[in-house]
């Protein structure tokens, strides 16, 4: 059992039947009173941030998110199919919980789960993936000769990324997920 005062930014708790991740924790001391640590944490199924205190040394219940590679297969009703890598078991996971994931989808892209027993809370994606351009807006002329010229692509997942001039439709081009920035042509 972990106690209040261990309470640290990172950590998951259950509170109730909830899961919560903890965004900051400080010890707050009053001149008249009984300290107490003031914490700020993050519902993990609704993405709500809320203020919650403990009093100094509470019994909290800290729980380990079990981590998981997940292989996307397709798109079921309002949900993603993944194949869970580890024991070959389909997994629904919402919308919510994909989020802009989604821009980057594929099949066969790799991801890495936040997993509480069966229920998934957050996916998060390679830092740079190979996707093909399935389009590209034309740049008018003069701007191909700026230096820092770009025009939109239109990846293969529907995501749009600034590329330079010389990338066109077909070309498989690495992007980073996290900034959605075109690193180089492969």
């Amino acid at each position: 059992m972990t106690t209040s005062n261990q309470i640290s930014p990172g950590m998951v708790l259950q509170i109730g039947s909830k899961l919560y991740r903890v965004e900051s924790s400080v010890r707050v001391t009053v001149a008249r009173g009984t300290p107490f640590i003031k914490t700020k944490l993050k519902d993990m199924a609704s993405g709500k941030v809320e203020e919650k205190n403990f009093k100094v040394s509470q019994s909290v219940t800290e729980v380990a998110l079990e981590e998981r590679t997940l292989e996307f297969l397709y798109i079921e009703g309002k949900s993603y199919l993944f194949l869970d890598m580890g024991d070959l078991a389909q997994v629904l996971v919402p919308t919510d919980i994909v989020g802009d994931a989604a821009n980057y989808l594929k099949e066969g892209v790799e991801l890495k789960a936040a997993l509480y027993g069966e229920t998934v809370f957050s996916v998060e994606l390679p830092q740079f993936l190979e996707i093909m351009v399935s389009k590209t807006e034309s740049s008018s002329d003069e701007n191909v000769a700026a230096p820092n010229a770009t025009k939109t692509a239109i990846l293969e997942t529907g995501a749009r990324v600034e590329v330079p001039p010389f990338v066109e439709a077909g070309d498989i081009i690495k992007v980073d997920t996290k900034t959605d920035e075109y690193i180089q042509r492969v």
